[in-house]
């Protein structure tokens, strides 16, 4: 990047900010949409421990009867009709990105409860989201700072 005089550097450090925030903006929906995705692809099948969450533990034997009874898939954990599964979804307002869902049952499977052990789908989605996550806010704040222009992917970020 070349400025032919102080004033179109000074216009260019003037615009940077603006510049950050909307990069920044543009890095969170894809880190959101990326986590999101990955949650949604983790219900009906079972997860590995990852990172402070814990694997996910078997389904009981007359919960597999009671889904195989009412035409559910079966060893397919937190699936029945998909509906708990496109409840998920994300929001990002400003510099803020949520990633969640609505349905009471997931929060209860998110956390467990005294009859329910704990399959956490959130959190380890983010978990095993976090390289694609560092790589993708880092190109936004790389090219917020440059001013949008593409970063050379031997610097590592490709988002």
């Amino acid at each position: 990047m070349e400025f032919k005089s102080l004033g179109d550097l000074a216009l260019h450090l003037a615009a940077l900010p603006a510049m950050q925030v909307v990069e920044l903006q543009h890095g969170l929906e894809k880190c959101a949409k990326k986590i999101e995705q990955t949650a949604k692809d983790e219900i009906g099948h079972y997860q590995q421990a990852s990172g402070p969450f814990p694997a996910w533990a078997d389904l009981a034997d007359s919960t597999e009867q009671e889904k195989a009874g009412n035409g559910y898939p079966v060893d397919a954990p937190l699936l029945r009709t998909g509906e708990m599964r496109d409840s998920i979804t994300h929001e990002v307002h400003g510099l803020e990105a949520v990633v969640g869902s609505k349905n009471k049952k997931l929060f209860y499977h998110e956390l467990g409860t005294l009859t329910i052990p704990p399959r956490p789908v959130i959190g380890p989605a983010a978990f095993r989201s976090m390289d694609f996550i560092l790589r993708t806010i880092g190109n936004a704040a790389v090219s917020g700072l440059v001013g949008g222009e593409r970063i050379h992917p031997s610097l590592g970020y490709d988002g």
